[in-house]
C-alpha cells in the first residue's frame, strides 16, 4: 500500500506535474521550503514556497503568483507584481504558516519578449488589454491547472487566497482548489502604474480601487 506522501506524488504525476526536489530557502522574512515541479506538457518549471505545517487540513494563507521578471526581479514600477510577491511572503512569514505558488506564466501568458512589445504599445497610448489585442493575444492567457496537483502534493486542503483577481478565484475553483476566503492584496499604487491598475479594475474586473472612486470589495462567493 502506498504511503500518503507517495499517493500525493502519484496524483501530481497523473496530472502531468512531476515533483523534483525540495530545499531550504532563507529569505529576509523567514526560511521557507522551496519545492520544484516540472509541467511535462509545456516543459515549464513551477515552484512552491511553503512555511510551517500546511498539511493539517486547516485553510492555508496562500498566494498564486505568476512570474513577472520585470516586476519581481528588476523592480519595475509599471505593475504591482513585485510588491505583491514581497508582501505575500512577508504576510506568510508573519503568520508562520502558508504557501506561495510561483508559476512560470510571464506577461499573463504571452512571454517576456511579447510583454516588452506590449509595453512599447502602452508607451504609445494603448492600455494593457488593448496592447495584448493589438499583438493578437487575448486579455489573459494564463491557466492554473498545475496548482491543484502541486497543492495536493504538499497536503494542502484549502486556501485563504491573497488575490484581487476574480478570474483566478473562479479558475482555481474550477480546477478543484478549495478557497475558504479571499484576502485582498492591494499594494504599490504609484504614478507609473495607476492607469495599469485602473485598467485591471475596469476591463478585467479586479477588486481594486479606481482613481477617484471607492475600493471595489465585493464578497467572494463561498464554496
Amino acid at each position: 500500500m502506498l504511503s500518503p506522501q507517495d499517493q500525493q506524488i502519484d496524483a501530481a504525476a497523473d496530472a502531468g506535474i512531476e515533483f523534483v526536489a525540495s530545499c531550504d530557502l532563507p529569505t529576509p522574512w523567514a526560511t521557507f521550503t522551496l519545492h520544484g515541479f516540472i509541467e511535462h506538457a509545456t516543459g515549464k518549471e513551477h515552484l512552491a514556497l511553503s512555511l510551517g505545517k500546511v498539511d493539517d487540513g486547516a485553510p492555508v494563507l496562500a498566494r498564486v503568483h505568476s512570474e513577472c521578471l520585470t516586476g519581481d526581479a528588476l523592480f519595475s514600477q509599471r505593475c504591482d507584481c513585485g510588491a505583491q510577491l514581497e508582501t505575500a511572503l512577508r504576510r506568510i512569514a508573519d503568520e508562520g504558516r502558508g504557501v506561495l505558488l510561483y508559476l512560470r506564466q510571464e506577461g499573463r501568458g504571452i512571454g517576456l519578449l511579447n510583454k516588452i512589445r506590449a509595453y512599447q504599445l502602452q508607451q504609445a497610448g494603448a492600455d494593457t488589454v488593448e496592447a495584448n489585442h493589438q499583438l493578437g493575444f487575448g486579455d489573459d492567457l494564463r491557466n492554473y491547472c498545475m496548482c491543484q496537483p502541486m497543492l495536493q502534493h504538499l497536503g494542502i486542503a484549502s486556501l485563504n487566497l491573497m488575490t484581487n483577481n476574480p478570474r483566478k478565484v473562479d479558475a482555481l475553483r474550477k480546477d478543484g482548489v478549495t478557497i475558504a476566503a479571499r484576502v485582498p492584496l492591494v499594494v504599490n499604487r504609484n504614478r507609473f502604474n495607476t492607469h495599469y491598475l485602473d485598467t485591471k479594475a475596469t476591463k478585467l474586473g479586479h477588486w481594486l480601487p479606481v482613481a477617484g472612486s471607492a475600493v471595489k470589495t465585493p464578497e467572494t462567493p463561498k464554496e
